[in-house]
């Protein structure tokens, strides 16, 4: 696992577009996996900003979104699709047929955890998974306790992760209480992942991570045992 600390929160997103630009230019195919929330925020405008004023293309790349929430339509603005597309799709060349995330309205939600799982083996996995980390350790929507063997399914949110989220909403009451999530197995099988860690809210859950040991009840400390894993933290979240 490689440690990047970086100054600031514009810092830790320009560090990861950078790798991710990188990517995308060595390998023109390349399978990103992406996620939402507040982190990567500033990650994808700067790739906008790169695709804009540096020519980077995306038309063959893919991509396969970690989560979503159940019970919300793609043209909800508090789906994770909506997200995608005013964040990052909306302003880049990818192909929309070729952006992936997860159903969250769909009428066999089992069913489409699997094909969801499928498809994403059929492309060959993702080539750079995109993470963050929850003040709980999760990674995705997998909570403590989530097996690590798990691979795309319904999952229950937590009281804590839904309370997170409840910024986004209205209340806390409209968070959903269940999602669709890539499962720790999935995430693994990536062949290469960036976590981003900001803010002083993550503090707690990085050192958990950089000095605990590796346990179902801290999702996040499965990642030490993957081979290709850098975790870039800004000093905000590093603390002392």
């Amino acid at each position: 696992m490689k440690i990047i600390k970086v100054e600031s929160y514009d810092q830790l997103s320009k560090t990861a577009a950078e790798m991710v630009i990188e990517k995308v230019r060595r390998e023109p195919k390349t399978v990103l996996g992406l996620a939402t929330g507040g982190t990567p925020v500033g990650l994808y405008k700067e790739l906008v900003k790169d695709h804009q004023n540096g020519g980077t293309s995306y038309k063959e790349v893919s991509s396969f979104n970690l989560d979503e929430y159940v019970g919300l339509s793609g043209d909800d603005p508090n789906s994770y699709r909506y997200f995608m597309d005013e964040h990052l799709f909306n302003h880049v060349d990818i192909s929309k047929e070729n952006t992936h995330v997860p159903l969250g309205n769909t009428e066999d939600h089992q069913q489409h955890c699997q094909d969801y799982e499928n498809l994403l083996k059929e492309r060959g996995g993702v080539d750079l998974q995109i993470l963050g980390i929850g003040p709980n350790g999760h990674i995705g929507f997998n909570e403590p306790g989530t097996s690590f063997q798990s691979e795309t399914q319904v999952v229950e949110l937590m009281d804590s992760t839904r309370e997170a989220n409840a910024r986004f909403f209205n209340s806390i009451d409209e968070v959903p209480t269940h999602a669709i999530s890539m499962g720790i197995a999935t995430i693994m099988r990536s062949k290469e992942i960036i976590l981003m860690v900001s803010g002083e809210t993550k503090r707690e859950a990085l050192a958990q991570l950089l000095n605990g040991e590796v346990n179902e009840n801290f999702p996040a400390s499965i990642l030490k045992n993957h081979p290709n894993v850098t975790v870039i933290a800004d000093k905000d979240a590093v603390g002392e």
